[in-house]
């Protein structure tokens, strides 16, 4: 069923996605791996490693910044190979709190996020 009420949001106005691979102390060679593996198949640009929760995240990660021509390549290639990792992706459109609770995308299990700290 659709709700009529919010108004209709134009693709154009992605600029572009973020994918956050979740990893813990017991996971982090695995996430170094796929890390790997995302450098060497995809023009994206990779973020520092967060070994502790920052910002809406609920655990360490780190983030994969990429264009929206790259999308239907990455987010199929990480549903395949993410090794039994938890990746959150989410659009770039500028309405932060939005791009984080409405237009999300999780591979695998979805995680709380802290939300607050865009309100």
């Amino acid at each position: 069923m659709t709700d009529n009420s919010q108004e209709n949001k134009e693709v154009s106005s992605i600029s572009g996605y973020h994918a956050h691979v979740y990893y813990d102390a017991a996971s982090k060679a695995r996430a170094a791996r796929l890390r790997v593996a995302i450098e060497e198949r995809f023009d994206v640009e990779l973020g520092r490693w967060r070994d502790d929760p920052v910002g809406p995240h609920p655990t360490g990660s780190y983030q994969v910044a990429f264009s929206p021509a790259v999308f239907s390549e990455i987010i199929p290639w990480l549903a395949l190979n993410r090794d039994g990792l938890t990746i959150f992706t989410h659009t770039e459109t500028g309405d932060h709190l939005s791009d984080h609770r409405d237009h999300a995308i999780w591979l695998g299990e979805q995680q709380d996020l802290k939300l607050s700290i865009f309100e």
